[in-house]
């Protein structure tokens, strides 16, 4: 699928063939999904790899995906970064810009209950007066921002496919956030049940939410430094006046960053909190069943000697000898239990 507008002259035109986009004047923007209709029923499309290439092979884009590299001189590379889903970076090329970033958000897996990050690849590249935006598979972010251009904000695609490129990379960065709004209120249900009723199942919550904030991580740390790369003026592509909009963008991936951090720290003391916990409970455990032993040892000692049915034994034959080693073993019972509970044991 291919979409195309351009922007001249304070009118916004939509094509439906690459050509005739690039060659309209203003500034153009096409995006490609290179899903073909291969998508997914769960809306995670498939990169459309083949099936039998060669180990090594660089996949050659084919339909829509095949005229919009070759009209705009992309590199093939870059195009298997996009469909091979590498992790984010951005390159700076003569002709373009080009900025791999990912879309996130959790969706339940499909072996497990548990929710799991789904990451997309977006792939921008930025020309002089072109952007070109290639995606794997239907995508939000990307589908917003088109909308917004080809309806009441049109005219922001006339500051330049630098100021729209960013638009769109905005949004996915705006989209971390809130994936880790959903992170931080599970974060808080963590804690309140490590301190009010740990069990196994909570520990698996931790471990589970530490997964997460790892694939986070894995996604906003390369993606700040891609970004990162188009805000100091090393791309001839990107305008002085829209250095600030990517260093913007930036400053939020840093904070993203930042709060990734703070919630495994926080993950990690819940963590922390429910072993300690734990094993307060089990010297808890061991502590009573100390106690019981420490009791019930001299019975067994007076029990035992009396069991021993030794016909010398003087004690055997006294009348009130049974009853008077039921009162002492009852107050060496009572007297132990005394002091155990004078020094808090019990």
């Amino acid at each position: 699928m291919i979409r195309a507008m351009s922007y001249t002259d304070g009118e916004a035109a939509t094509f439906e063939e690459v050509t005739a986009a690039a060659e309209a004047p203003g500034t153009t923007w096409v995006w490609v999904n290179a899903a073909d209709g291969d998508e997914a029923p769960d809306g995670d499309g498939a990169a459309p790899r083949e099936r039998n290439a060669d180990v090594g092979r660089v996949p050659q884009p084919t339909g829509d995906l095949a005229a919009v590299t070759e009209r705009f001189d992309i590199h093939p590379l870059h195009v298997e970064d996009v469909l091979g889903d590498a992790r984010p970076k951005s390159e700076l090329l003569d002709e373009y810009a080009f900025l791999l970033v990912k879309s996130a958000r959790f969706r339940v897996g499909e072996t497990t209950f548990l929710e799991e990050l789904r990451t997309r690849p977006v792939g921008v590249f930025v020309g002089d007066d072109w952007l070109v935006t290639v995606t794997t598979a239907g995508d939000d972010a990307v589908e917003a921002v088109w909308n917004r251009l080809a309806g009441a904000d049109r005219r922001a695609l006339a500051r330049g496919a630098d100021f729209a490129g960013y638009l769109v990379v905005d949004r996915i960065v705006d989209g971390y956030f809130r994936l880790l709004d959903e992170l931080e209120d599970d974060i808080e249900t963590v804690e309140e049940r490590v301190v009010e009723a740990p069990d196994p199942n909570t520990l698996a919550a931790i471990n589970e939410l530490r997964r997460e904030l790892l694939s986070v991580r894995r996604v906003v740390w390369p993606t700040r430094d891609a970004v990162n790369a188009l805000s100091r003026g090393d791309a001839d592509q990107i305008a002085e006046g829209t250095e600030k909009y990517y260093r913007d963008v930036y400053d939020h991936l840093v904070q993203v960053v930042e709060l990734t951090e703070t919630y495994r720290d926080l993950t990690a003391g819940a963590r922390d909190i429910y072993l300690n916990t734990l094993s307060q409970s089990t010297n808890e455990v061991m502590r009573r069943l100390t106690v019981v032993a420490t009791i019930v040892l001299p019975l067994t000692f007076v029990a035992g000697v009396f069991g021993m049915n030794f016909e010398s034994m003087p004690e055997l034959g006294w009348p009130y000898a049974y009853h008077a080693t039921m009162l002492g073993m009852a107050g060496i019972a009572l007297v132990l239990v005394a002091y155990f509970r004078r020094e808090g044991w019990l």
